[in-house]
């Protein structure tokens, strides 16, 4: 019970979440796209993967009652409860590349992950790496 407090004490004076500026610019291009200025850009982590979890993000039209909410510069992002115990602290890049570019997670409580980078494994979770499934 005592780790749990603990825990619940880092999440509040840590962000969930950070996104750098070159995310931020990307992410408001792509609302602008879609022409819906109310769009949240929803990150989450799934079980499953090659490595325990799965990063996803996909665009919400609001938040959940328990979600936190971050806005920076403009864009809001939104996270499960269960999610952010595993994200606090990250942040999303925009990577330009030839191949596999786009919005990339930096996590520091990942202490492995696949070739695919969208799968992770944290310090406490046990069992053996699957193969990415893309």
């Amino acid at each position: 019970m005592a780790i749990e407090q603990q825990e619940t004490g880092i999440q509040t004076e840590q962000p969930v979440v950070t996104m750098t500026a070159r995310a931020t610019d990307k992410l408001k291009e792509v609302i602008a796209k879609q022409g819906r200025a109310d769009l949240a850009l929803r990150v989450y982590v799934t079980p499953g993967g090659c490595s325990g979890f799965s990063y996803g993000m996909t665009f919400a039209e609001g938040r959940e009652q328990d979600d936190t909410l971050v806005e920076t510069d403009g864009v809001r992002i939104v996270v499960d409860p269960m999610s952010a115990m595993y994200l606090k602290g990250s942040e999303i890049d925009f990577v330009d590349a030839l191949m596999g570019g786009g919005f990339a997670l930096r996590n520091p409580n990942a202490v492995s992950s696949c070739g695919c980078g969208q799968s992770f494994k944290t310090a406490d979770q046990s069992g053996t790496a699957k193969a990415c499934h893309h």
